[in-house]
Protein backbone atom coordinates (compact mmCIF):
# COMPACT_ATOMS: atom_id res chain seq x y z
CA UNK A 1 0.00 0.00 0.00
CA UNK A 2 3.01 2.25 0.84
CA UNK A 3 4.47 1.72 -2.24
CA UNK A 4 1.43 2.79 -4.64
CA UNK A 5 0.69 5.81 -2.39
CA UNK A 6 4.26 6.71 -3.18
CA UNK A 7 4.20 5.87 -6.98
CA UNK A 8 1.07 7.74 -7.01
CA UNK A 9 2.46 10.95 -5.23
CA UNK A 10 4.95 10.74 -7.91
CA UNK A 11 3.17 10.24 -10.52
CA UNK A 12 1.27 13.41 -9.73
CA UNK A 13 3.78 15.52 -8.71
CA UNK A 14 5.71 14.39 -12.71
CA UNK A 15 2.35 15.79 -13.92
CA UNK A 16 2.11 19.00 -12.17
CA UNK A 17 5.96 19.34 -13.22
CA UNK A 18 4.87 18.73 -17.27
CA UNK A 19 2.16 21.04 -16.96
CA UNK A 20 4.52 24.11 -14.95
CA UNK A 21 6.82 23.40 -18.03
CA UNK A 22 4.38 23.03 -21.15
CA UNK A 23 4.36 26.29 -23.20
CA UNK A 24 2.27 27.11 -26.06
CA UNK A 25 3.16 29.31 -28.96
CA UNK A 26 2.64 30.40 -32.84
CA UNK A 27 4.67 29.06 -35.64
CA UNK A 28 4.80 30.09 -39.13
CA UNK A 29 7.36 29.59 -42.18
CA UNK A 30 8.08 29.39 -46.04
CA UNK A 31 7.17 26.24 -47.81
CA UNK A 32 8.80 24.48 -50.78
CA UNK A 33 6.76 22.33 -51.70
CA UNK A 34 6.32 19.74 -54.48
CA UNK A 35 4.12 16.93 -55.72
CA UNK A 36 5.84 13.30 -56.47
CA UNK A 37 5.72 12.52 -60.77
CA UNK A 38 7.95 9.43 -60.34
CA UNK A 39 7.28 5.69 -59.69
CA UNK A 40 9.36 5.74 -56.95
CA UNK A 41 7.71 8.94 -55.01
CA UNK A 42 10.41 11.61 -55.95
CA UNK A 43 9.49 14.69 -57.91
CA UNK A 44 11.35 17.01 -60.02
CA UNK A 45 13.15 19.63 -58.13
CA UNK A 46 11.78 22.23 -61.06
CA UNK A 47 8.69 22.08 -60.05
CA UNK A 48 8.99 23.49 -56.47
CA UNK A 49 6.38 25.89 -55.67
CA UNK A 50 6.79 28.30 -53.21
CA UNK A 51 3.85 28.38 -50.22
CA UNK A 52 3.83 29.14 -46.41
CA UNK A 53 2.65 27.97 -42.86
CA UNK A 54 1.19 29.07 -39.65
CA UNK A 55 -0.44 28.22 -36.94
CA UNK A 56 0.13 27.32 -33.06
CA UNK A 57 2.10 24.60 -31.51
CA UNK A 58 2.39 23.37 -28.31
CA UNK A 59 5.63 22.32 -26.36
CA UNK A 60 4.84 19.38 -23.53
CA UNK A 61 8.34 18.13 -22.08
CA UNK A 62 8.26 14.22 -21.57
CA UNK A 63 11.51 14.38 -20.23
CA UNK A 64 14.73 16.48 -20.03
CA UNK A 65 15.42 15.98 -23.40
CA UNK A 66 12.10 15.19 -24.71
CA UNK A 67 9.08 16.87 -25.75
CA UNK A 68 5.68 16.24 -27.72
CA UNK A 69 5.30 18.80 -29.79
CA UNK A 70 1.75 19.04 -31.51
CA UNK A 71 0.22 21.82 -33.54
CA UNK A 72 -2.37 23.09 -35.78
CA UNK A 73 -1.08 24.73 -39.23
CA UNK A 74 -2.80 26.29 -41.81
CA UNK A 75 -0.48 25.11 -44.63
CA UNK A 76 -0.41 25.70 -48.41
CA UNK A 77 1.02 23.49 -50.87
CA UNK A 78 1.30 21.99 -54.36
CA UNK A 79 3.32 22.05 -57.62
CA UNK A 80 4.12 23.78 -60.84
CA UNK A 81 5.08 23.37 -64.29
CA UNK A 82 6.75 25.29 -66.55
CA UNK A 83 7.94 25.35 -70.11
CA UNK A 84 10.29 28.07 -71.31
CA UNK A 85 10.75 31.77 -70.02
CA UNK A 86 7.91 34.40 -69.56
CA UNK A 87 9.36 36.13 -72.20
CA UNK A 88 9.74 33.49 -75.12
CA UNK A 89 7.58 33.05 -77.73
CA UNK A 90 5.97 29.73 -76.77
CA UNK A 91 5.74 29.35 -72.93
CA UNK A 92 3.73 27.59 -70.66
CA UNK A 93 2.84 27.81 -66.94
CA UNK A 94 0.62 26.04 -64.82
CA UNK A 95 0.26 25.91 -60.61
CA UNK A 96 -1.71 23.93 -58.23
CA UNK A 97 -1.84 25.22 -54.81
CA UNK A 98 -4.14 23.37 -52.70
CA UNK A 99 -4.10 24.57 -48.73
CA UNK A 100 -5.10 22.68 -46.04
CA UNK A 101 -5.78 22.54 -41.93
CA UNK A 102 -2.61 20.37 -40.65
CA UNK A 103 -2.18 19.02 -37.71
CA UNK A 104 1.56 17.72 -37.09
CA UNK A 105 2.42 15.63 -33.37
CA UNK A 106 6.17 15.54 -33.44
CA UNK A 107 8.09 13.65 -30.68
CA UNK A 108 11.24 16.39 -30.35
CA UNK A 109 14.65 15.42 -28.84
CA UNK A 110 16.53 18.09 -27.27
CA UNK A 111 20.23 18.36 -26.81
CA UNK A 112 21.43 21.59 -24.42
CA UNK A 113 24.13 23.42 -25.43
CA UNK A 114 26.65 25.91 -23.72
CA UNK A 115 26.84 26.00 -20.20
CA UNK A 116 23.29 27.10 -18.87
CA UNK A 117 21.53 25.38 -20.82
CA UNK A 118 19.43 27.73 -22.27
CA UNK A 119 20.07 26.74 -26.14
CA UNK A 120 19.34 23.60 -27.67
CA UNK A 121 19.78 21.46 -30.44
CA UNK A 122 16.88 19.37 -31.69
CA UNK A 123 15.76 16.98 -34.24
CA UNK A 124 12.16 15.32 -34.09
CA UNK A 125 9.74 13.06 -36.00
CA UNK A 126 6.31 12.63 -36.33
CA UNK A 127 3.17 11.91 -37.99
CA UNK A 128 0.33 14.85 -39.79
CA UNK A 129 -2.96 14.63 -40.53
CA UNK A 130 -4.60 17.51 -43.01
CA UNK A 131 -7.89 18.49 -44.27
CA UNK A 132 -7.94 20.30 -47.74
CA UNK A 133 -10.01 23.79 -47.18
CA UNK A 134 -9.06 25.99 -50.18
CA UNK A 135 -6.94 26.26 -53.15
CA UNK A 136 -6.44 27.42 -56.89
CA UNK A 137 -5.24 26.17 -60.19
CA UNK A 138 -3.63 28.68 -62.63
CA UNK A 139 -2.51 28.68 -66.14
CA UNK A 140 -0.43 30.82 -68.50
CA UNK A 141 0.01 29.92 -72.03
CA UNK A 142 1.91 31.56 -74.70
CA UNK A 143 1.90 31.38 -78.14
CA UNK A 144 3.34 33.69 -80.90
CA UNK A 145 0.82 36.98 -80.25
CA UNK A 146 -1.55 34.80 -78.42
CA UNK A 147 -1.72 34.84 -74.61
CA UNK A 148 -4.35 33.05 -72.47
CA UNK A 149 -4.48 33.38 -68.71
CA UNK A 150 -6.98 31.74 -66.11
CA UNK A 151 -7.45 30.01 -62.92
CA UNK A 152 -10.10 27.85 -60.97
CA UNK A 153 -11.32 26.86 -57.09
CA UNK A 154 -9.41 23.42 -57.01
CA UNK A 155 -12.52 20.82 -56.34
CA UNK A 156 -12.69 19.00 -53.16
CA UNK A 157 -13.72 15.07 -53.24
CA UNK A 158 -15.98 14.07 -50.62
CA UNK A 159 -14.06 11.16 -49.07
CA UNK A 160 -12.95 10.58 -45.58
CA UNK A 161 -10.38 7.53 -44.03
CA UNK A 162 -13.46 5.55 -43.77
CA UNK A 163 -15.07 5.69 -47.35
CA UNK A 164 -14.26 4.01 -49.82
CA UNK A 165 -17.31 4.03 -51.85
CA UNK A 166 -17.63 7.91 -52.86
CA UNK A 167 -20.08 8.70 -55.72
CA UNK A 168 -18.01 12.24 -56.15
CA UNK A 169 -14.81 10.63 -57.27
CA UNK A 170 -13.61 12.29 -59.87
CA UNK A 171 -9.78 13.04 -61.46
CA UNK A 172 -10.47 16.65 -61.40
CA UNK A 173 -10.52 16.79 -57.82
CA UNK A 174 -7.97 16.62 -54.99
CA UNK A 175 -8.99 13.87 -52.10
CA UNK A 176 -9.79 16.29 -48.96
CA UNK A 177 -8.10 13.99 -46.75
CA UNK A 178 -4.27 13.60 -46.35
CA UNK A 179 -1.65 11.93 -44.02
CA UNK A 180 1.55 11.43 -43.40
CA UNK A 181 5.26 11.93 -41.59
CA UNK A 182 7.54 14.96 -40.94
CA UNK A 183 11.04 14.88 -40.01
CA UNK A 184 12.60 18.06 -38.42
CA UNK A 185 15.71 19.81 -36.59
CA UNK A 186 16.43 22.92 -35.48
CA UNK A 187 17.96 24.98 -32.73
CA UNK A 188 16.28 26.66 -29.36
CA UNK A 189 16.89 29.96 -27.89
CA UNK A 190 15.36 30.56 -25.05
CA UNK A 191 11.58 31.12 -26.35
CA UNK A 192 12.15 31.08 -29.66
CA UNK A 193 13.16 27.73 -32.08
CA UNK A 194 14.29 27.80 -35.99
CA UNK A 195 13.82 24.86 -37.59
CA UNK A 196 13.53 22.91 -41.12
CA UNK A 197 11.20 20.40 -41.56
CA UNK A 198 10.38 17.69 -44.45
CA UNK A 199 6.58 16.65 -44.44
CA UNK A 200 6.46 13.01 -46.88
CA UNK A 201 2.58 12.62 -47.67
CA UNK A 202 1.77 8.79 -47.84
CA UNK A 203 -1.85 9.69 -49.24
CA UNK A 204 -2.24 9.82 -53.18
CA UNK A 205 -4.13 13.42 -53.49
CA UNK A 206 -5.35 12.82 -56.80
CA UNK A 207 -9.53 11.53 -56.43
CA UNK A 208 -10.08 8.40 -57.98
CA UNK A 209 -6.01 7.08 -58.12
CA UNK A 210 -6.12 3.98 -56.65
CA UNK A 211 -3.02 2.19 -58.72
CA UNK A 212 -1.18 1.13 -55.46
CA UNK A 213 2.06 0.40 -57.94
CA UNK A 214 3.56 3.87 -57.92
CA UNK A 215 4.01 6.61 -55.41
CA UNK A 216 3.11 9.65 -58.15
CA UNK A 217 1.20 12.27 -56.75
CA UNK A 218 1.47 12.68 -52.55
CA UNK A 219 2.89 15.85 -51.04
CA UNK A 220 6.60 17.24 -50.55
CA UNK A 221 7.22 20.00 -48.25
CA UNK A 222 10.22 21.51 -47.32
CA UNK A 223 9.85 24.16 -44.96
CA UNK A 224 11.55 26.12 -42.92
CA UNK A 225 10.13 27.94 -39.71
CA UNK A 226 10.29 30.30 -36.56
CA UNK A 227 8.40 29.96 -33.24
CA UNK A 228 8.13 31.68 -30.38
CA UNK A 229 6.71 29.95 -27.34
CA UNK A 230 4.79 31.70 -24.38
CA UNK A 231 5.99 31.17 -20.52
CA UNK A 232 8.41 28.31 -19.54
CA UNK A 233 11.64 28.75 -18.41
Amino acid sequence: MTKKILCSIAAVAFAASVSAQARVGIKGGFNLSNISNANDGTSDNANMLPSWNAGVIADFPLSPILSLQPGVFYSTKGSKIERGNSSDVDYLKTTTNPSYIEIPVNFVGKIPLGADGSNKFFAGVGPYAAFGVAGKNKYTFSSGATKVTGESNIKWDDDTPFNTGDPNQGYDKYKRFDWGGNLMAGFEFGNVQVAAQYGLGFAKIVSGEDDGRNDKSKNRVLSFSVAYLFGGK
